[in-house]
């Protein structure tokens, strides 16, 4: 069954905002398993421009769904996964100038480095994730360094999306959600698990989530933008249950 991982970086971001101790990520985290959520994703950055390294720590304490750390393929995030020890560490390319993680990571160009950091999240029992573009070349590289789940960029699609006018069914759309289905054929086949996200929201999650074989979309900015109106349990749960039809519906 179809999972949804949110990610909470933006209510850190608004935290930031006024450099306070409120909204609590930590406190975000609970309404979203109360709302349905099946695991939460934070991105601990190098400039820690939003998530801290303490709010890390608190979400290991406290939540009781899995915790995904997104992360920069360094030594120093690697040893911060180790030693709290999230359910699973996706790594991702990191820009200092960029709003929002912008592309897949390039695994094919640094393999030996990666295969090493993969490693060490197994040893220490972490489930490690690469987020890569919907290229064959990208994930033949991801199974090679042996990460057990690719998660696929949607960006391309949702930007298609937008540009379409919501035209789920306009060739730009289709031809860029294809990649993705490709890309999650290629990943499953080669034994990964097949995850997405990026950029995905209320209007064009569903194409997504009705793909064969999708584990799991992770989903922040529509989800918090929502929550400003509705609450966050309501949000996820709105957003859940989007998913969950369209899943169920191409099954």
């Amino acid at each position: 069954m179809i999972e949804l991982g949110v990610n909470i970086d933006h209510v850190a971001t608004l935290r930031q905002a006024r450099r306070t101790w409120e909204p609590d990520p930590a406190w975000a985290a609970v309404e979203a398993h109360l709302g349905g959520a099946d695991g939460i994703t934070v991105h601990l950055r190098e400039d820690r421009r939003h998530i801290n390294d303490d709010d890390v720590r608190r979400l290991r304490e406290l939540t009781q769904i899995k915790l995904n750390l997104e992360m920069a393929a360094t030594d120093e995030m690697v040893g911060i996964a180790c030693r709290l020890k999230p359910e699973m560490a996706m790594l991702v390319p990191e820009g200092r100038q960029e709003v929002t993680t912008e592309g897949g990571l390039d695994v094919a160009a640094q393999e030996m480095t990666l295969r090493e950091r993969i490693a060490r999240l197994a040893d220490a029992g972490i489930i490690a994730s690469v987020f890569i573009d919907a290229d064959p070349a990208q994930i033949d590289a991801a199974a090679r360094i042996g990460a057990r789940v690719c998660e696929i960029h949607t960006g391309p699609y949702a930007h298609a999306f937008h540009g379409a006018g919501r035209d789920a069914g306009s060739p730009a759309v289709r031809f860029e959600l294809d990649k993705v289905r490709l890309a999650g054929e290629a990943a499953r086949a080669a034994g990964m698990r097949f995850n997405a996200g990026h950029a995905l929201n209320y209007y064009n999650v569903q194409p997504v989530a009705a793909l064969a074989g999708v584990r799991e979309l992770h989903i922040g900015h529509a989800i918090i933008s929502r929550a400003v109106f509705v609450g966050l349990r309501g949000a996820v749960a709105e957003m859940k249950r989007l998913m969950r039809e369209a899943a169920e519906a191409s099954a």
